[in-house]
Formats: structure tokens, sequence, C-alpha cells
């Protein structure tokens, strides 16, 4: 009788460091979503989940016995700190290293006869059940005569098995794999996807609501979110039905083909540039309001000193950082409120609101409106991730409707009494005018400033990773490649330093650029108006409508109508943010 598991207060330091790791994975999921599928084979040249054996790898291994498969997780890892959270990927198993590098849990067995490949003295690499055929060794004289006519027949020697030719393909043969199973609970992953979700989108819901007015901007937000928490579950169910699909270019390759990977590439990368570049832009204008003796081009600049730094550092230590991004974003929800609640008089109070429209301002600015209430709901990278690292992923279409429910309210506390307080009149970015309206608590709308001119430099980093590995792995500078030495360890060697060299020298390049792009475009409303016309609608609407009628082969009315209404948007919101310039 197995012992009752021990309960875990939410109060206590395990519960804490749980929710802490779990959130930890989920940012180092969403940082790697395209990296690991960079560097593996793709899913289609797999005939189980997520492992397979590589045929020169398991010919070396029929002919010494040298290789086995092992853990996937080399010793050259750029972060060390991830083999202390033991990863869900740590598990997986790929043909790397030698037997005596990795430990096999086997469950004890009766002895058996092998099932013989036909090779004298051969052993096979690959650690598998027992064969129908291998049946246990039976002592003669025992048994009834019909117990020795049946072992008779089941002792006939099997056929013989040719060798594996070097030709043939992987699917032929049992791979190793061990599908990992989740870590995260309900509670956890469903604070991971209400972080995701809580973004730089926040601070243009006011303005959102100025461009769309009441009646319009209500209906956006409530069916942005509608939409895109299907989509969510769309996702999802590609990761739970299908155990070889783990991220989201997974999926665009399962849907439309091995052909889509460099568009798909090149879209993540131009959406996490367009991040990049908002993130400087956010910073630049948040220290310009407090200290505005300097422009924030100067500012900009000036923070290369601080952004340069973060690209290069673990991964562990970024997605604790990018933690007071949450923290930032509860801090500036409470202090509108405060402000807005303490205030009697406008400019700035709840109680006495500024002049607002029901209808919409102008059709250019009504389509900027939908790019800054889709940028919100922009997550879906991260969704694979956390559908899979969840323990019961039976239950994510309701942690997911709980997300949704959560981020859609507070998007809407903001966007409400940001509009009320400041009206028509509201800037870019609602947080400068909580600072520059008189009547406030000084203190508290500091301690808010500051928070978020430390969260731009603190997920900088995290948001680049990514985008820095496709180009990398694209311009051949990842320095992690294996190679394969056969006496040349010289030359690999002089290889790796030219790998890491460039790869420094890209990282700093594209810092460089996200500033340089920041001061060209300083308007921060048009970088988040880019981001979820173009990128968010692609990436969370239409592609996961587009995959889903890929894959099944059918469609219903409604994934027309939303895939049109969709498309119809995108265009129209990103015509619309070049056209206001």
């Amino acid at each position: 009788m197995s012992s009752l598991p021990v309960n875990i207060n939410y109060g206590s330091p395990a519960s804490f460091r749980s929710a802490l790791e779990s959130y930890r994975r989920s940012r180092y999921l969403m940082a790697n979503f395209i990296e690991e599928r960079q560097r593996d084979s793709p899913p289609s040249h797999r005939s189980d989940p997520e492992a397979c054996i590589n045929p020169v790898d398991l010919e070396d291994a029929l002919s010494d016995g040298a290789h086995t498969p092992s853990s996937s997780r080399s010793s050259s890892s750029e972060d060390g700190m991830m083999d202390n959270l033991r990863w869900d990927e740590d598990v997986i198993i790929t043909p790397t290293q030698n037997l005596d590098s990795y430990q096999w849990n086997a469950p004890a067995v009766a002895p058996t006869e092998p099932l013989a490949l036909g090779i004298p003295q051969e052993r096979t690499p690959l650690i598998r059940k027992a064969n129908s055929l291998s049946i246990p060794r039976t002592k003669k004289g025992y048994g009834s005569i019909e117990d020795k006519k049946k072992s008779k027949i089941r002792t006939k020697p099997p056929p013989k098995i040719r060798p594996l030719e070097p030709t043939q393909k992987v699917q032929e043969i049992a791979p190793v794999t061990h599908r990992p199973a989740g870590r995260s609970t309900f509670g956890q992953t469903l604070f991971n996807a209400i972080a995701t979700l809580l973004g730089i989108g926040m601070l243009s819901e006011p303005l959102a609501f100025s461009y769309a007015g009441w009646g319009c901007g209500t209906l956006l937000l409530i069916s942005y979110a509608w939409v895109t928490c299907r989509t969510a579950k769309i996702l999802a169910r590609f990761i739970t039905t299908d155990p070889a699909i783990r991220t989201y270019a997974d999926i665009g390759r399962k849907a439309f083909g091995k052909k889509s990977m460099p568009f798909i590439s090149t879209l993540f990368c131009l959406e996490l540039f367009t991040v990049t570049v908002a993130l400087v832009t956010l910073y630049g204008d948040s220290l310009e309001t407090i200290a505005p003796a300097y422009p924030s081009n100067v500012y900009k600049i000036l923070g290369l000193i601080v952004l340069i730094p973060t690209v290069f550092l673990p991964l562990s230590w970024l997605s604790v950082a990018s933690m007071l991004g949450i923290f930032s974003s509860i801090l500036l929800i409470a202090v509108i409120l405060i402000d807005g609640l303490s205030k009697k008089t406008a400019p700035g109070s709840i109680w006495d609101p500024q002049h607002t429209d029901f209808g919409i301002a102008s059709f250019p600015k009504l389509g900027v409106s939908f790019g800054l209430f889709m940028a919100g709901f922009s997550g879906h990278v991260a969704v694979p991730g956390l559908a899979r690292d969840m323990i019961d992923p039976t239950q994510f279409d309701q942690m997911i409707d709980t997300a949704y429910l959560i981020a859609t309210t507070l998007y809407g506390v903001i966007g409400v009494a940001g509009y009320c307080m400041f009206g028509n009149g509201i800037s870019e970015e609602f947080s400068q005018d909580l600072f520059s309206t008189p009547g406030y608590n000084e203190l508290l709308n500091k301690i808010a400033l500051y928070a978020l001119i430390i969260t731009p430099m603190t997920k900088f980093g995290l948001t680049s990773h990514p985008m820095n590995t496709i180009l990398e792995h694209t311009l051949g500078l990842d320095p992690h490649t294996n190679h394969r030495t056969h006496g040349y360890e010289e030359q690999v060697r002089c290889q790796t330093s030219f790998k890491r060299v460039g790869s420094i020298i890209q990282r700093i390049l594209m810092t460089f650029l996200a500033v340089a792009v920041s001061i060209a475009l300083p308007e921060f409303s048009s970088m988040v108006g880019i981001l979820g016309s173009l990128f968010s609608f692609l990436l969370c609407v239409i592609g996961p409508i587009g995959a889903k009628i890929a894959v099944e082969k059918s469609f219903t009315k409604m994934d027309i109508l939303v895939l049109l209404i969709g498309v119809a948007m995108a265009s129209w919101g990103t015509f619309s943010v070049w056209y206001t310039q």
C-alpha cells in the first residue's frame, strides 16, 4: 500500500520554490521554442515522439557496441544552471554518448533468449522490451507432452534480420524515447499563462479605447479575447494529440510542410525584433519622464551599456529577472486605480472623467486600435510549452479560459480607468500622464515608472534570445553544433572559436539595430500597432486556424468567418499604422 502524498501548503517555501521553478521552466521553453527544432531532426523523420536513432550512430554502435542512447544535454550547454533545475527536456534520449555516461533504470526481468540478428557476437544498442519471439529457457524432462509440443513450436528459430543499411530510414527501427511528463500544476500553469499575456500591450489599452470609442473598443476587446482563447486551445490540441509535436514551429511544419519553416522563422524573428524595439522605446520614454534633462534618444543610446550584457546572460538568470515584469504590471494596475480613486477632480480622476466618445475617432485610428488591442493577446508562441509542461493536460481548456478571463478583466480595468482619467488627450503611454498630472502621490508614481524602466532591461535578453539563436543557425554561427572530428581537433577548435566570435558580433549588432530603429520610429503606439496588426494576427489567429484546416482537411463556417475577418483586420490595421505616421 503506497503512502499518501505529502500536502504542501500554498504559503510554504516549498510551494513558492515550485511556482518559481515552473515559471522559469515556462520562460525557458518559450525562449527555446524553435532552437531545439533548429538543431534536431524534424518530426516528420521520426516514427516515435521526440527521439530517434541516427543511422550513422546506429551503424557505429552495431559495429563496435560503443554507443548507446543517452541524455541530450551536452556538457557544453550555455547555461550550466539549467541542469540543477532538471528541465523536462533533460530526459529526452538521443544517441550522443557512451553507455557508461548514462545509467538505465530498467526493471528486473527473467532471463530470456535474446533475439538473434544473424551476426556472430553482435550486440544491439537499442533498449527495448523483449520481442514476442523470445521465450524463457525450459529444462528438459519437465512439463507435459503438450507443453513440449508447444515449446517446439515456439522455439523455432526466428528469421534472420539483416543489418541496417546506411541508407535505410530511421523509421524502420524502433526508436528509444522517454516522453517527459509535465511538472506544473493547474495553478502554476495559470500563473505562467497570465504572466505571458500581461505584456507591453497593457500600456496601450487606454489609447486603444480613445481610438475606437467605448462601443467598438469594448466589442474588440471581448471578441479578440474569445478568438485568441479559441486558437490557443487549437494549438494545445495539437500538442496533446500528437506527442511528436513540441513547439509552435512543429505545428507549422506538420500543417504546411517543411518548406514553410523559413517563413515561420522569419516571422518569429520579425515579431521578436519588434518587441525588442518597443522595449527600448518604453525604457527611453519612461526615463525621459523621470529625468527630462536629456531626450529619450540619449537614454536609449546609454542603455546599450545595460542591454548588450543581457543578451549573453544564461536563460536561468533571465527567466528570474523577467519576473519583475509581472510585479511591475501588478504595481501599475494598483497605481492607476489608487491615483484615479484618490483624486476627486479632473484631470486624472475616475470620479470626474474627462471627455470621451462612444463612437470611433476616425477610420485610420480605428485600424490602429486593431493592433493595440490584439497586442495584449500575443502569447501563443508559449502555448505549446505551457501545454507540455502541465501535469494534467486535460485541464488546459479550463486553465486557459480562466487565464483569458483574468487578463481580459485587467485589460478592461486599465483601459476604462485610463480613458476616463485622461480622455481623448491620453498619451501613447499613459504612464507618462500619471507622472505629469499634479495631485498624485509622487513617490508611488515614481516607483511605478522605475519599474517600467527596469522591466524592458530584464525582458530584452529573454526576448532576443530565440531571435539570436535562429540567426546564428542560419548564418552557421551556432557554437554548439556537434562536430565529428576524426583527428582534426585543432581545426574544429578554430571553427568553434570563429563561431563564438561571430555569435558575439551578431548579438551586439542586433542590439544596436533595435536601438537604431527605436530612434528612427520613436512612437510606442506604432510599434505596438505593428506588433498586434501584423504579427499577432498571423501567429494567434490566422496561423492556428489555417493549421487546423490544413491538418483536418475540413472546416466550419466559424473557421472561415474568423479567418476572413482576421485577414481583413490584419491588412487594415497594418496599413493604418503606416498611414498615420
